[in-house]
């Protein structure tokens, strides 16, 4: 009797602690939530900000690693560089890893984009939800299209990135005090993993290798320098952290003269060479083995148990990492063979690029595209240097945290905007220190 009393006085405080409406009580019931789109963040997340020296309306960055199921926010720190301030497991994502390519396909964008104020619905059917802005201007000019990727609440996906309701009232405030502090725009990087040498080599035979590559070069130029690459296309490539001499950047067009400002270049060419190393590692541990990657089915078979006692409408989808698996190359080919037997589309499945050894890694990035000019080769990875001068590798150390970068806005790249010379915004964000 005196535990059943207990936990009847404990039930009683989380009810009336969950009046105090912040996010810091909310987990799973966010019912009682009367204006979604004032919610405050709770006084928790409010001190790990003050704790790691961040202001409530600094900028933010979305980060999407799809096959783990997670989406990071991070937040400028008062330096200026970007750090984790929440992650989350995302609910549900229809489709596999890869792009979207057209409309129906199920398919959730990877890719970068910006998210404006405008891309913000306090009206959603799924709770709330933000535009994630695709096609940008990459995808139109590949020919893929599709209408209304979100990121939103509900656990329900049909080509969207879905949270739970109580996530998607944190995550929809993230971004809610981040433009009140004048951000124009959020870049949100939606990618397929964490682009590590294990994770390349693991998918090296993937039909989306190559796109996965040119995405790649942004990633790591967000890991040397912890601030969201200023992102552009020309010739259908995604293009980062490039100059010009006063051209401009069409997405259908040839790329004008760009350099990579010269610090960041050599800071580059060094994290790449130790990239190299271990990629040359990880495709010795990989040798003869194909990664299967699951399909949404496989991977609803994982959280089935969650769908017990809930609404028909609530449909979560397990981790991709956890139902796909490395097979021999000879057991992964009887497995498509099985599946084209019985009619199955081998559409969830990594595709093998031959039957035996490795794919050549490229000397070059493709989603750096670059005038003629001298270039160094490079890893997938690596970004072409379109430098007359030679550039010397320099050891990691401290001063990678402090690399220039262009004195640009690197979320002035917006999709739904027509192709003009970016306007310098109100506040410097590469601005030197």
């Amino acid at each position: 009797m005196r535990l059943r009393h207990i936990a009847l006085l404990a039930c009683a405080g989380l009810m009336l602690a969950g009046c105090n409406e912040t996010l810091e009580t909310v987990e799973r019931d966010v019912s009682h939530v009367k204006n979604k789109v004032d919610y405050p963040l709770s006084p928790t997340i409010l001190a790990e900000m003050d704790k790691k020296n961040m202001d409530r309306n600094a900028p933010i960055m979305i980060r999407i690693l799809k096959e783990e199921g997670k989406l990071e926010v991070w937040k400028a720190k008062r330096d200026n560089r970007f750090e984790v301030i929440a992650s989350y497991d995302i609910c549900a994502w229809s489709g596999k890893l890869g792009p979207k390519v057209k409309e129906g396909d199920r398919q959730a964008p990877e890719g970068f984009y910006n998210l404006s104020p405008g891309h913000m619905n306090p009206y959603s059917n799924y709770y709330l939800s933000i535009n994630t802005g695709f096609p940008n201007r990459y995808d139109q000019a590949n020919g893929r299209n599709g209408t209304n990727l979100m990121i939103h609440g509900a656990c329900s996906s049909s080509g969207c990135y879905s949270m739970t309701d109580a996530q998607m009232l944190e995550i929809y405030a993230f971004a809610r005090d981040a433009f009140k502090g004048g951000q124009k725009t959020i870049q949100l990087q939606a990618l397929p993993f964490r682009m590590t040498a294990e994770n390349m080599a693991r998918h090296h035979k993937s039909e989306n290798y190559e796109f996965w590559k040119m995405l790649k070069v942004g990633y790591d130029h967000f890991e040397v320098t912890k601030r969201p690459p200023e992102v552009n296309v020309c010739e259908k490539k995604y293009v980062f952290n490039q100059q010009t001499q006063g051209g401009q950047f069409n997405a259908s067009a040839a790329c004008p003269a760009m350099t990579t400002p010269p610090a960041l270049a050599s800071t580059l060419v060094s994290y790449n060479k130790t990239y190299d190393l271990a990629y040359d590692k990880a495709m010795k541990k990989f040798d003869g083995m194909v990664w299967y990657d699951p399909t949404e089915a496989e991977r609803k078979v994982l959280v089935a148990d969650k769908r017990k006692g809930r609404e028909p409408a609530y449909a979560p989808t397990g981790s991709a990492l956890k139902a796909g698996k490395l097979m021999k190359e000879t057991e992964f080919a009887a497995l498509m063979e099985k599946k084209a037997a019985k009619g199955i589309s081998a559409t969830g499945a990594t595709a093998i690029a031959s039957t035996s050894g490795s794919v050549p890694r490229a000397t070059a990035p493709a989603s750096q595209p670059t005038a003629p000019q001298p270039v160094v080769a490079a890893h997938p990875s690596s970004i072409m240097l379109a430098s007359a001068t030679t550039v010397k590798p320099q050891v990691p150390t401290a001063a990678t945290q402090s690399v220039p970068v262009p004195a640009v806005n690197p979320l002035a790249f917006s999709a739904p905007e027509p192709e003009e010379p970016a306007k310098k915004p109100f506040w410097k964000f590469w601005a030197k220190e």
